[in-house]
């Protein structure tokens, strides 16, 4: 991915992006009529993997659930084309994390502000990494950045009470099927609690704490689990500076890291340089920001725990 391709902003009028939730509105349109005809199911678009994920679980076969952001797309570089929105002119909740995708926030603030569902809004956040708006020649990308981390779905019980909010909007946005929401966002949530006593377990008494990352993604996991975090940069497209390269070395050596992580969607090339020069390997540690090739969230996050047993040496 070049730069150039980096968080584009769209502007398309009328166009919204996110998870839209298409109830009480079937004389609207054809597509609704026929929606209504059949069912009453309502339309569901999620603007990236881990809200889709969440969508279709609570959603159920109340809803019918589309990604927004294909599988393989890293989700920052997602472009909003009048194709691929042609169908949302008629939604009433857009569900989203701001900070995530530009484009997406873009779209939600000029077409959908009274109608947006910002996951982050409902769980308490964690501050960016520092220099999240530092890399020279961003300044216009970062119109869109926000203060905190948005990769909260990586902390299973803050996106636990995300799943509990997104049921009660549902709820709300379609009282026919209220129960059936709540009682799915329950049981999710119920889902992701037994998640995280897996992976509070399973990461106590390892030898390490220290992550050395490709980019800082994985903030709310190390909050949550009492690990710390050290990115080699905190965008995934950017090239460290030589001076972060050598920081993030000497932090490696003092404190023995024996495994370097890289991850999905993004080059593997700095983070393995960085650990043939301090005599680690490399593991693959997923930020789940695209469908998996295999599985899906909670498996996910499963071979993510797998991955730092043995790279902290865990007991």
């Amino acid at each position: 991915m070049s730069d150039s391709s980096r968080r584009i902003p769209m502007r398309v009028t009328g166009l919204l992006a996110g998870v839209a939730v298409l109830a009480a509105t079937a004389a609207c349109s054809a597509g609704a009529a026929d929606s209504a005809a059949t069912g009453g199911a309502s339309g569901v678009t999620a603007s990236m993997y881990p809200l889709q994920w969440l969508a279709e679980r609570v959603g159920g076969s109340d809803v019918t659930v589309t990604g927004l952001t294909k599988p393989g797309v890293e989700p920052h570089d997602v472009e909003l084309s009048p194709q691929s929105v042609a169908g949302l002119e008629q939604t009433s909740l857009v569900f989203y994390i701001k900070g995530v995708q530009p484009a997406v926030d873009e779209a939600v603030e000029q077409h959908a502000a009274d109608r947006g569902f910002d996951a982050a809004t409902v769980v308490p956040t964690i501050a960016a990494a520092p220099g999240e708006h530092e890399e020279e020649g961003h300044e216009e990308e970062h119109a869109h950045e926000v203060s905190y981390d948005p990769h909260l779905w990586l902390d299973p019980t803050r996106f636990a009470t995300v799943a509990t909010h997104l049921g009660d909007r549902l709820a709300a946005a379609d009282p026919a099927h209220a129960q059936g929401y709540k009682d799915r966002a329950a049981k999710v949530a119920a889902e992701l609690k037994t998640l995280d006593g897996e992976l509070a377990g399973g990461l106590t008494g390892c030898a390490s704490q220290t992550l050395v990352t490709g980019h800082q993604a994985f903030g709310y996991l190390a909050d949550r689990y009492k690990l710390r975090q050290i990115g080699i940069s905190v965008d995934p497209d950017a090239e460290p500076s030589p001076a972060r390269l050598a920081e993030v070395a000497e932090v490696a050596k003092r404190e023995k890291v024996t495994t370097i992580f890289t991850e999905t969607l993004v080059s593997p090339k700095v983070a393995e340089v960085l650990a043939q020069e301090v005599g680690a390997k490399t593991a693959v540690l997923d930020p789940i920001e695209s469908r998996p090739a295999t599985g899906d969230y909670l498996s996910a996050m499963r071979q993510n725990l797998t991955t730092l047993r043995a790279a902290l040496s865990c007991s």
